[in-house]
């Protein structure tokens, strides 16, 4: 029944558009998507790279995703960790997940995010 996401909504603190854009954008190389009108009034940014949608809403009383995050398939994983700490981002490597090479980073506000990329030749198909 269900055939794919359509988007990811993480929250995100009051004022800090200019941050996420930044990050999403330079950082992670996403285009910016403008918000229907409707809900571009709430504050927020909407982001896409390929068919991967990221929205991010303002929520008062804001607290950082610590333990839920979005998986981000990546070709490239080493450099795409490189591109990260090359602009201020802390990467934190982790081989726990049979089959992936990946690691964990944060967005501005503190949303935790995962990057991963299979590893050719590996028995385990996609998590």
């Amino acid at each position: 029944m269900i055939g794919a996401f359509d988007h990811v909504l993480l929250a995100a603190p009051p004022r800090c558009e200019d941050a996420l854009r930044t990050y999403y954008t330079d950082v992670l190389g996403m285009v910016e998507l403008p918000g229907p009108p409707a809900l571009a009034v709430r504050g927020g940014c909407w982001f896409q790279a390929g068919a991967v949608q990221l929205h991010l809403a303002i929520e008062s009383g804001f607290r950082p995703a610590r333990k839920a995050h979005p998986g981000l398939r990546v070709g490239g994983i080493e450099a795409c960790a490189a591109r990260l700490e090359s602009r201020g981002a802390t990467v934190v490597r982790d081989g726990d997940l049979p089959g992936h090479r990946r690691f964990h980073s944060d967005d501005p506000v503190g949303n935790r995010l995962e990057f991963l990329e299979a590893v050719e030749g590996s028995a385990v198909g996609a998590p």
